[in-house]
């Protein structure tokens, strides 16, 4: 069962931000065929055909549920990023997902985590509606997010689809390698040794005042 966690974090999307993170988690359900797919290690399209052991909740200031045959995430507690796991553990994959802002402002982050150990320990692969990505990483001993991107910053990009859209992200995790694609073009490569295994996640947050709604489809995960 998930724990929640608040802490402070540094992030630049226009000028300096303030993201903390909050992780939280009320019911789990048993996997069913999610991994059971030829070449492919997990799969859901969250069709409702499959339990793919996702975690949803409905806390203060973020919800997770299946809905709209996508998983969607409602955040309104500004500053916080909220996110699911489907319980399972990977080493290098490729993780591929259609991610959508449904409303709110287009100051938020949201998109894929990989090598999740827990709610300290995992990194993260965010866009923003205002076209900005980053790759953080968040470990125990550190109180604020580690962000990889050039300068420690979100950079911006004119492959992101801004506002209310879909972009589709792919994520690497390949040894010490982390890259993020978005709408098919290269955005960014990094390298970190910290995290080799872990679950995998989709994760959201507003920046503003203003409640954000986000939807995930298709998940799919693979070897290299």
């Amino acid at each position: 069962m998930f724990s929640r966690l608040h802490r402070g974090s540094l992030c630049v999307i226009i000028g300096l931000l303030l993201l903390s993170l909050m992780a939280c988690g009320s019911t789990q359900a048993e996997p069913d065929t999610c991994d059971d797919l030829p070449d492919i290690l997990f799969f859901d399209d969250f069709n409702g055909e499959m339990d793919c052991g996702w975690t949803t909740y409905n806390r203060g200031g973020g919800i997770a549920a299946i809905q709209n045959s996508a998983m969607q995430l409602k955040v309104s507690q500004p500053g916080e990023i909220w996110w699911t796991n489907p319980l399972r553990t990977f080493d290098d994959v490729v993780i591929r997902v259609e991610a959508r802002q449904v409303a709110g402002a287009n100051d938020n982050a949201y998109g894929v985590i990989c090598r999740y150990q827990n709610e300290d320990n995992f990194y993260v692969f965010l866009i923003s509606g205002d076209g900005y990505y980053a790759i953080g990483k968040y470990q125990t001993g550190v109180d604020n997010v580690t962000y990889l991107t050039e300068n420690s910053q979100f950079q911006l990009s004119e492959a992101i689809n801004t506002g209310v859209a879909s972009n589709e992200l792919q994520v690497s995790c390949i040894g010490n390698q982390l890259s993020l694609e978005v709408n098919g073009a290269s955005v960014v490569t990094v390298t970190d040794p910290t995290f080799v295994t872990g679950d995998i996640g989709l994760a959201a947050s507003t920046l503003q005042a203003t409640a954000g709604t986000f939807e995930f489809d298709n998940v799919q995960v693979t070897p290299p």
